[in-house]
């Protein structure tokens, strides 16, 4: 496996986004939440051999690695050197021998085709540059009977993407963000599509009320990584327009502000599929 990638731009500039937010990730428990709700519910087992995309902190794979025990293995691959290098302390911490930490590009991982029991993506999967691609990629990877668990949000989640893609619409711009992945059918035709099948997806409605300026900073401006998106959609905006684009997305947001603050839908998917 090739353990420099080569990275286009639109993934560059993830790595390095992630690879800033490293040592702040692991502040909060929520994609330690996801991350071991995919994995309990992914039915991992002793002795399994599991791959863990987008790997992260590490959240999946040391939730996997102490499962699966000394006769199994676990590897997670990411394009973050920042993010990597926390994962491999946590492993080293908890003394897991049996974990192993890749910088790659998920997308065009060198692995051995039946090679895999489990196959996860958790806070991740809308930032592949092709959806599709990426699943049938994969599927070549898991032995017959295995499962790929993927982890995504609702097109309703995140109050300030949903606000922010109906003010691009304004300027004709489409914003992709939980779209492509935003329902139970879209999610289900993506698997089928990519050849899986008994595919279960478990609904979990999630939510609470943020403030007014919790909500505003959500906006996504020009610069931030658009997932999915190069260059970010906001980017072809004027600096007039872009201003505009902004006061209008926190007189939308003001309008839903109730005594309580603003209500952030986070419903989210766990997605599975048997090869």
């Amino acid at each position: 496996m090739n353990n420099q990638p080569k990275l286009d731009k639109y993934k560059q500039e993830i790595a390095d986004l992630y690879t800033r937010r490293s040592q702040n990730y692991d502040n909060s428990d929520w994609h330690l939440q996801i991350a071991r709700r995919l994995v309990e519910y992914g039915r991992v087992s002793p002795r399994q051999q599991v791959l863990d995309i987008a790997t992260g902190t590490g959240h999946v794979a040391i939730a996997a690695a102490q499962i699966v025990g000394s006769e199994g293995r676990v590897m997670g691959v990411d394009i973050s050197p920042g993010m990597l290098a926390v994962a491999r302390n946590k492993a080293l911490e908890l003394n897991l021998n049996n974990t192993e930490f890749v910088l790659a590009d998920a997308e065009n991982l060198d692995l051995a085709g039946n090679s895999c029991d489990r196959i996860f993506c958790s806070s991740a999967f809308i930032w592949m540059s092709d959806l599709h691609a990426a699943l049938t990629h994969w599927h070549t990877f898991l032995k017959p009977g295995g499962i790929i668990g993927i982890h995504a949000f609702a097109d309703t989640a995140f109050v300030g993407g949903v606000v922010t893609q109906k003010v691009a619409e304004k300027y004709g711009i489409s914003f992709n963000m939980s779209k492509p992945t935003g329902t139970v059918d879209k999610c289900q035709n993506l698997l089928e599509q990519a050849g899986f099948e008994q595919i279960e997806i478990k609904i979990e409605p999630e939510g609470s009320y943020i403030s007014l300026e919790k909500a505003k900073a959500m906006w996504a401006g020009n610069s931030h990584p658009a997932p999915g998106q190069y260059p970010p959609p906001l980017s072809t905006l004027s600096t007039e327009q872009l201003a505009q684009a902004k006061a209008e997305f926190d007189a939308e947001l003001e309008v839903l502000e109730t005594e309580l603050g603003i209500w952030n839908d986070i419903t989210t998917f766990y997605v599975f599929g048997q090869k």
